[in-house]
């Protein structure tokens, strides 16, 4: 089984339950927005962790750390996507009334 097929297959088992219990399209377009958010704050934070680890492993070595600097500006440039995200939606959810 490929990554994409795994990817879709995980998408699928996260996301249809959440559409499957809206009875709007606002609803289900908001359901879709928060678990996005879910799923993409728990990959930040699973980023953060990471980040901290390798920089605890570096123990001084150019090239680990190198490797854990790079973990830390992922992280920290997913931490400012979700946020910008999140007030997207906001944005949009309320310039379309569509706010449940």
């Amino acid at each position: 089984m490929n990554k994409k097929t795994l990817f879709l297959i995980l998408l699928a088992t996260v996301a249809l339950p959440c559409l499957a219990s809206a009875q709007t399209l606002g609803e289900m377009a908001k359901a879709a927005a928060d678990t996005a958010l879910a799923v993409a704050t728990g990959v930040v934070v699973v980023m953060w962790v990471v980040s901290g680890i390798l920089f605890l492993l570096a123990a001084g070595d150019p090239g680990k750390l190198g490797t854990a600097k790079t973990g830390l500006i992922a992280a920290v440039i997913g931490t400012v996507v979700v946020i910008i995200a999140n007030g997207a939606v906001a944005f949009v959810g309320g310039i379309f009334n569509i706010n449940p």
